[in-house]
């Protein structure tokens, strides 16, 4: 596992990145050129070694509902591959996709948890919005981070769709 320093000097090798000092001595770096919302590459980097990295592009089973991997046990190669994929995603425009194309149309509409409690995910403009009633529960900004949060939550698809 490399150290706080070591990860601290190879993230330092991205002169487009800016680190920030945030509370506990974290410390988060963020992407000014981003041409999407999310600007923060690397988020809470701590002394302990600990940290994560935007990744939420990637189909990966270890990334957490909005988007980061954790890097505590990343070596140098992987680190810095991660770190350029975050970069180079964040710098491609979202690209609005026709309704009747979007293949995740589909998770639209009402989902149901263990306890019978329904939510409601709906496409807003670039977000995937989670409802409980009129209430706003989540927000998220791709529907693969929406469906991995519902179902993490427990809920199924239930099989009346859209709204």
């Amino acid at each position: 596992m490399l150290t706080f320093a070591e990860k601290l000097s190879i993230i330092e090798t991205f002169p487009e990145l800016q680190r920030k000092d945030v509370s506990l001595g974290r410390v988060n770096f963020h992407y000014p050129e981003s041409v999407q919302e999310k600007k923060i590459v690397v988020q809470h980097l701590h002394p302990n070694g600990n940290g994560f990295v935007y990744a939420g592009h990637m189909r990966k089973k270890d990334t957490d509902r909005k988007g980061f991997i954790n890097i505590r046990d990343y070596d140098e190669a992987e680190l810095k591959e991660l770190i350029q994929k975050s970069m180079d995603y964040l710098s491609e425009p979202a690209v609005e996709i026709p309704e009747e194309e979007n293949e995740f149309a589909k998770l639209e509409g009402t989902w149901i948890g263990k306890d019978k409690q329904e939510l409601t995910l709906i496409r807003e403009d670039q977000l995937w919005n989670v409802y409980s009633g009129s209430n706003l529960e989540e927000c998220f900004e791709s529907p693969i981070e929406a469906e991995r949060y519902l179902l993490d939550e427990g809920f199924r698809q239930s099989r009346k769709r859209k709204m």
